[in-house]
């Protein structure tokens, strides 16, 4: 995660300063130009409200009920009835770090000073966020268009002392106590603020910005676990040479495949069998290949990163205020940008998991581990070994195919046709999350499993990149040996993945000659 204290909202946020925000401690602040157009804006606004001429969304109702005039008295009132009646949704609260996620980034829109909210608005959201307030959002009623609505809705409801909220200590209380310990003013709504909560993208961008940030670690786990599955199966490293990935020149492919050279490196394992009388040249896809899946997730990362960086510099309202002052109805709220990319990011995290599957499996039978003991068991018939815990990489891989099923192909239609096409991109968003921590579980399999079989190897001894790896892993994890509980291994894999232990602990090694 970023070491940034404190991220400045005034043009584009990258996803750094996001996930900072999101995952860490940072704080917010508007800076002098955003707090200048943020005025500017509101002084439109407020032109329009007395105006005679009816504007959407600041003398007029909503959705299917645009066409209603709201006299100036009652306006507060529609407001407030607007973020009271739109913050439905329903289920378990979603985490943390995609709330606050959401939270800075539509505070990120708010600032750009296209929406037309008061300052005092945007300062007392900057003021939940830096006292780590983070309201109770349910994880379901966002179909993605008109925007997250019903999520965005939870936190305009904060914000106005209503609804519950998570103070910084994880304690659940009412957002009117919240706000009074941290002296916080809860906002009395004006025109146009209730929408301007609510239309936008935020919460599905939240989550692609954190699960891209998850992915770029995981791909670079995947090679190495990938490696040292090649290791332990006695493969060659041949098929990963620079000439010939350069044949086909994808640069995930590449960065993947060079990655894996480094990995094998110096490797008396891999060097046993390397010589004129190996004839190694052909192994199974799930280790010849593995360079060509990890570098096309890589690539489809990259043009994920690029959709993200685009709605980063993006202000999704709806009407807009542009500089001239008008007010203009748009479509830039629909979520279709965003949800495709979510979908997308699931197949290939599915075909990574389901490839690591295919590897961890091959150490485990006698038929295809060239030498290893059945099961990696220590006495085998006594012992399952690793068994079962290749059932449960198996159920989380069917899992996650389910989960590459795409999201943003249906379109339920809502608010009396009016809104007849949505984009469900806040339910692509949710099941790639549990994609990302599906793919976490089966490599982290796979390295207890290819950290089994390279010890089985001895005498011979591992590259000094494996090696690394299998060292730290045995930090937390004892080496082979008669049956033990196996669920808390696995767990304690996993941490050392997410927590960036892995990258660690090989990068001093990692010599990439690419």
């Amino acid at each position: 995660m970023p070491d940034i204290a404190q991220v400045e909202l005034d043009g584009p946020l990258s996803r750094e300063w996001v996930v900072a925000v999101a995952r860490g401690a940072a704080t917010v602040r508007l800076s002098a130009a955003a707090e200048k157009r943020l005025s500017s804006a509101r002084g439109h606004v407020e032109a329009l409200a007395v105006s005679d001429v009816p504007t959407y969304g600041v003398s007029t109702g909503f959705g299917a009920l645009a066409t209603r005039h709201i006299p100036p008295e009652s306006r507060a009132a529609l407001q407030r009835s607007l973020i009271r009646s739109h913050a439905a949704g329903a289920g378990p609260a979603v985490e943390r770090e995609v709330v606050r996620a959401l939270m800075v980034l539509r505070l990120r829109t708010l600032a750009t000073g296209h929406t037309g909210v008061r300052p005092e608005t945007a300062h007392t959201l900057a003021a939940l966020l830096n006292a780590g307030i983070v309201p109770v959002v349910p994880e379901y009623g966002s179909l993605g268009c008109s925007g997250d609505l019903a999520p965005l809705a939870a936190i305009g409801l904060a914000l106005m002392g209503e609804g519950e909220v998570v103070d910084a200590e994880g304690v659940r209380l009412p957002a009117s106590e919240a706000l009074r310990v941290e002296g916080i003013e809860p906002v009395v709504l004006a025109e146009k603020e209730g929408l301007a909560l609510t239309n936008g993208t935020d919460g599905m961008l939240g989550m692609l910005v954190l699960a891209l940030d998850d992915l770029r670690r995981l791909l670079d786990v995947a090679d190495i676990t990938a490696a040292m599955s090649v290791e332990a199966l006695l493969g060659t490293d041949r098929v990963f040479a620079a000439d010939l990935q350069a044949l086909r020149p994808h640069p995930g492919q590449a960065r993947s495949a060079a990655r894996m050279r480094a990995a094998l490196a110096d490797s008396e394992i891999v060097a046993s069998h390397r010589g004129p009388d190996c004839n190694r040249v052909q192994d199974a896809y799930s280790l010849r290949c593995a360079p060509q899946v990890h570098g096309a997730a890589r690539d489809t990362v990259l043009h994920a990163e690029t959709v993200a960086d685009r709605e980063l510099a993006s202000a999704i309202d709806n009407p807009v205020v542009l500089a001239d002052g008008r007010l203009e109805s748009n479509g830039n709220f629909h979520g279709a940008p965003v949800a495709y990319v979510l979908d997308f990011l699931a197949i290939p995290i599915a075909d990574v998991a389901s490839m690591a599957e295919r590897r961890t499996d091959r150490m485990l039978d006698t038929a295809r581990s060239h030498g290893l003991p059945a099961f990696l068991a220590a006495d085998p018939g006594v012992d399952s070994g690793h068994m079962i815990a290749q059932y449960t990489q198996a159920g989380v891989v069917s899992e996650l195919k389910r989960l590459a099923a795409p999201a943003s192909v249906d379109s339920i239609p809502s608010s009396a046709m009016q809104e007849d096409h949505v984009s469900m991109g806040w339910s692509a968003a949710r099941k790639l999350r549990k994609a990302v921590a599906g793919l976490t579980t089966v490599l982290a399999i796979e390295y207890l499993t290819a950290a089994r079989a390279l010890d089985l190897r001895a005498p011979l001894r591992p590259g000094p990149v494996t090696a690394a790896a299998l060292a730290l892993l045995r930090t937390e994890v004892p080496g082979p040996g008669p049956d033990r509980h196996l669920a808390p291994e696995i767990a304690a894999a996993e941490r050392l993945i997410n927590s960036g232990a892995l990258d660690d602990a090989v990068a001093a090694h990692l010599r990439i000659d690419q």
